[in-house]
């Protein structure tokens, strides 16, 4: 079985550098992922970060599909939580339209951000208690204008009518999520570098196959750094932790480091607990790479992979890419068989 390779990418801003840079790398990347036959390209929604630079990724979707040509460009995704469906339609409807075929909606059920950005973006907000399940549900009719008649918005369209609507995306890790995206016929991608418990991943493939799912539709989120040897990607994986908020509401996040952790907790004004753990991340050289993705991939039964390198340094990240690109030539029957290394330097 072939297996497509796809990107998706955070904006990170490095050392003595501006977030406007951050977003030109990002912009470099997706055309370079384009040339070496990646499939989609997606951008990520963090707020108040003074890390990441992409908080609004319909704006970037929008300015990447100007840019490119073939390639698939998308959210990783939109934080449904935050936003009315109805205004979420319409962006993606305008942007299917402008670039038909190529737009994915990748829908988050996470805050991308503290609890203070999560109450400026919903700000003198009226709560009507809709459920991430109602929601994305609304969000899916309004795209496909199918309303039910006994909606209490039937009648309304998210125009204009693109030729062919985004493609929907629920973005999650755990078995919940997955029964979600299977009850409401979407694809599902479980994000492996945020919950690496292997029980979770098998538990949530299962559930979507037993929810009318099936594995074309389950794709995989990993972390990845490939290098010319094992050693020299050991060395770019450093020692990259998740840290995980448990608050006493049962209300869970995950985020990079303690600093964030009490933050997120003191936002909150909740008693919490953290776990640490080593982040998840598939790292070495191609031969060592290729064989931990067919590895999964010939357990899960999946034929695509989204793949974050969490790496600052453009060049370095750029050259990983160009690395899995090449590590898959032959492995993967749609993606290119020869790729020039123009851009990893």
């Amino acid at each position: 079985m072939s297996i497509k390779l796809s990107i998706l990418d955070q904006s990170p801003i490095g050392a003595n550098e501006t977030a406007a840079d951050a977003l030109r790398q990002t912009v470099d990347l997706a055309i370079l992922a384009e040339k070496w036959g990646y499939h989609r390209f997606w951008v990520s929604e963090h707020h108040n970060s003074e890390e990441l630079a992409g908080s609004a990724p319909e704006a970037l979707i929008s300015y990447l599909l100007a840019k490119t040509n073939q390639i698939r460009i998308g959210s990783g995704g939109v934080m449904l939580q935050h936003y009315s469906p109805y205004k979420v339609a319409e962006i993606f409807n305008v942007l299917s339209s402008l670039a038909p075929g190529r737009v994915d909606l990748g829908i988050g059920k996470a805050p991308g951000g503290l609890p203070l950005s999560t109450r400026a973006l919903q700000q003198k907000r009226i709560n009507d208690g809709q459920s991430i399940h109602e929601k994305l549900s609304d969000l899916k009719s309004l795209i496909h204008n199918s309303l039910h008649e006994k909606h209490e918005l039937y009648g309304v369209k998210a125009y204009p009518n693109p030729p062919e609507p985004a493609h929907l995306f629920l973005l999650g890790a755990s078995e919940n999520s997955a029964k979600l995206a299977a009850e409401l016929n979407i694809s599902f991608v479980y994000a492996q570098f945020i919950n690496s418990d292997q029980n979770e991943l098998e538990n949530s493939l299962n559930a979507y196959l037993d929810g009318g799912g099936n594995n074309q539709d389950f794709h995989l989120a990993l972390s990845i750094i490939v290098a010319e040897t094992d050693q020299e990607a050991e060395n770019l994986k450093g020692e990259s932790k998740v840290i995980r908020v448990n608050l006493e509401s049962g209300r869970h996040v995950t985020v990079k480091s303690i600093e964030q952790a009490e933050k997120f907790a003191e936002q909150a004004g909740e008693s919490y607990s953290i776990e640490e753990q080593e982040a998840a991340i598939i790292y070495g050289s191609k031969e060592t790479v290729r064989r931990q993705v067919l590895e999964l991939q010939n357990s899960l039964g999946i034929n695509e992979i989204i793949v974050l390198t969490p790496l600052v340094d453009a060049a370095t990240k750029r050259k990983s890419y160009w690395l899995l690109g090449e590590a898959f030539s032959e492995a993967a029957g749609d993606f290119k068989k020869t790729l020039t290394k123009a851009g990893t330097e």
